[in-house]
C-alpha cells in the first residue's frame, strides 16, 4: 500500500470564488491558472452550464508545501461547529506578549478582509494565547 502524498481541504460554502480569494490573503495562497483553453477564470466560468458557473473554486501554496484548498459550493448554509478546522500558525515561537500582539495584529489584518474576531484565548499555565476566529462564511479558525 502506498502512502498519501498529497492532502487538499475542502470547504463547503454559497460563494467559493469569494472565500477561496479571502484564503489566499490569509494565507499568502495563489488562484491556479484556469483550465487549458480559456483565457481567464470568467471565460471557463462562461462556458459552462448556469447551474455550474461558480460551482467550485481552488488555491494552493506557490510554494507546494502546504494543501490545496477547495471550495465547493452547497445549497445548505452552515448550521453547527467545524468539526475540523485550520490553525493559522503566526505566532510559532512567540510566548507572552510578543505572540499576543503578532496574533492581535494578524487579526486586525484579517478582520479588515470580512473575518470576524470571536474571542481572544490568553495565556495560561498549560496554554499559549490564540484567537478564535470566522472567515467571510462563519467558518471557524485560530490564530495560534
Amino acid at each position: 500500500m502506498s502512502s498519501i502524498r498529497q492532502v487538499q481541504v475542502t470547504f463547503d460554502c454559497a460563494e467559493p470564488e469569494r472565500v477561496a480569494r479571502f484564503w489566499c490573503e490569509v494565507l499568502g495562497y495563489v488562484i491556479p491558472p484556469p483550465p487549458a483553453g480559456f483565457a481567464t477564470w470568467d471565460a471557463f466560468n462562461d462556458s459552462q452550464p448556469p447551474q455550474d458557473r461558480g460551482s467550485w473554486f481552488a488555491c494552493g501554496d506557490p510554494s507546494g508545501a502546504g494543501p490545496r484548498l477547495y471550495f465547493q459550493r452547497v445549497p445548505e448554509g452552515k448550521v453547527a461547529k467545524n468539526r475540523v478546522h485550520l490553525d493559522v500558525r503566526v505566532g510559532t515561537g512567540l510566548v507572552g506578549a510578543e505572540r499576543l500582539a503578532t496574533l492581535q495584529a494578524e487579526c486586525a489584518r484579517l478582520v479588515a478582509l470580512g473575518a470576524v474576531c470571536v474571542r481572544v484565548l490568553t495565556a495560561d499555565e498549560d496554554n499559549e494565547s490564540c484567537i478564535l476566529m470566522h472567515d467571510v462564511e462563519g467558518n471557524e479558525f485560530c490564530l495560534d
